[in-house]
C-alpha cells in the first residue's frame, strides 16, 4: 500500500474556478478511473491551497491510474475548458508515500494502550 500526497496552489483569483473543477469533474473522474481519495482538504487560512491524499495498492496501480485519467478525453475536454481564460493552478506538488514499519500497515490508525 502507497499514498501519494497531492497539494495544488491556485492561479491568483482562480481559487473558485480550482474547487468548482474538482468538485463538478475531476472527483468523478478519479473515481472512474480507480484514484482512491482518502482526504480532501483546503489551508484554513488560505482556499486557493488544496491538499489531498490518495491510496494506491502499489507503484504499478498508481502509474496506471494516472495514465487512465490523464488519456481520458473527458479529462482534457474538462481542463482546457476551465483552462480557457488561463491557468487555474498555480503550483502543484506531488510526494509518494511509503509506510514506515513501526505503524500498523493498512489501518490509518494507532490503537492507544
Amino acid at each position: 500500500m502507497l499514498h501519494e500526497l497531492r497539494e495544488y496552489v491556485a492561479a491568483p483569483g482562480r481559487a473558485a474556478a480550482l474547487h468548482a473543477r474538482f468538485a463538478e469533474h475531476t472527483l468523478p473522474l478519479f473515481a472512474k478511473h480507480g484514484l482512491e481519495v482518502v482526504g480532501f482538504w483546503t489551508d484554513a487560512t488560505d482556499d486557493g491551497r488544496l491538499v489531498y491524499l490518495l491510496r494506491f495498492a502499489d507503484a504499478e496501480a498508481k502509474s496506471a491510474a494516472w495514465a487512465a485519467f490523464q488519456a481520458d478525453p473527458e479529462w482534457k475536454r474538462v481542463k482546457a475548458e476551465s483552462e480557457a481564460g488561463g491557468p487555474i493552478v498555480a503550483e502543484m506538488h506531488s510526494t509518494t508515500l511509503a509506510a514506515v514499519p513501526y505503524w500498523p500497515a493498512g489501518t490509518g490508525s494507532r490503537e492507544q494502550s
